[in-house]
């Protein structure tokens, strides 16, 4: 189980190193753009990102 919990988040890194790797000005956008945002609106982002990642993981299992 260990080892499947540091691929996954190996992968994680990778996938977002891509971003700023790609494009680092657009992601530097996003980011202050993203200051901006309001914490309830950024909380249900994040709950919406878990509930979609559980989703997934539930239905490849």
């Amino acid at each position: 189980m260990w080892e499947s919990l540091v691929q996954a988040l190996c992968l994680l890194l990778i996938i977002e190193g891509m971003a700023p790797f790609i494009h680092p000005a657009r992601w530097r956008k996003l980011v202050t753009s993203i200051a901006t945002v309001k914490d309830q609106q950024l909380r249900a982002f994040g709950l919406a990102s878990m509930l979609l990642g559980l989703a997934v993981l539930t239905l490849l299992t």
